[in-house]
């Protein structure tokens, strides 16, 4: 009865005006398709750029699935559009990760390693999802640097800064999970598959380059 009942009323909501053109159309949505976040700020503000933002997790599954679409989407986008990857700071093991990156960042590694650590993880099993200092600093040494000079990477109070403030962006977006995808500081990402996430931040670039008079 509760099920004839629901589907009697979504039936009789499609009468009402503008209900089912919005039900028809494939404009994203406020609420359904992303989130507006309250005085949301970007990463690391540009004028004339419009940034995207991934929040990720090396040891997140679904973030190691979206790298490859979205290093395509990346390839195609127009040149007033910058992206940012910012680690998951939610402590713990993310912390850790969110550690690695940014000390292989600080040793120039990022553009060998980023891919490499997600396969590590993901296809090999040569690093646990949860790592200790002297497994990071093992598979770094295959990049260029020796342990130690990794070791003394993560402990670099200035990659304590950069954790921290990972942790704050995600705290202000509202962050839910990872892979996330935030526009302009302004809009958390939602969909409902990676190719969908995709689709929704396209049209919320180009809705803030018309913004800006730049369409």
């Amino acid at each position: 009865m509760k099920a004839l009942l629901t589907g009697l009323l979504l039936a009789a909501l499609t009468w009402l005006p503008g209900v089912a053109a919005a039900a028809d159309t494939d404009t994203p949505q406020a609420g359904r398709d992303y989130v507006e976040i309250a005085g949301g700020k970007p990463w690391a503000a540009k004028p004339g750029r419009i940034e995207v933002a991934e929040v990720f997790g090396y040891s997140c599954p679904h973030c190691a699935h979206l790298e490859p679409l979205l290093k395509a989407w990346k390839g195609k986008q127009a040149g007033d559009v910058d992206f940012v990857a910012v680690p998951a700071a939610f402590g713990g093991s993310w912390d850790t990760w969110a550690r690695a990156y940014y000390a292989a960042s600080s040793l120039g590694l990022l553009a060998r390693t980023h891919d490499a650590v997600f396969a590590a993880v993901h296809e090999q099993g040569a690093l646990p999802r949860n790592p200790s200092a002297q497994e990071l600093a093992a598979f770094y040494a295959g990049y260029g640097v020796t342990a130690d000079r990794f070791r003394a990477a993560l402990a670099d109070p200035k990659v304590d800064e950069q954790v921290r403030r990972a942790a704050a962006f995600a705290q202000a977006s509202g962050l839910e999970g990872t892979p996330t995808l935030i526009v302009a500081g302004r809009y958390r990402v939602l969909g409902h598959s990676f190719e969908d996430m995709l689709r929704i931040t396209d049209w919320l670039v180009a809705r803030e380059r018309q913004a800006a008079g730049r369409s």
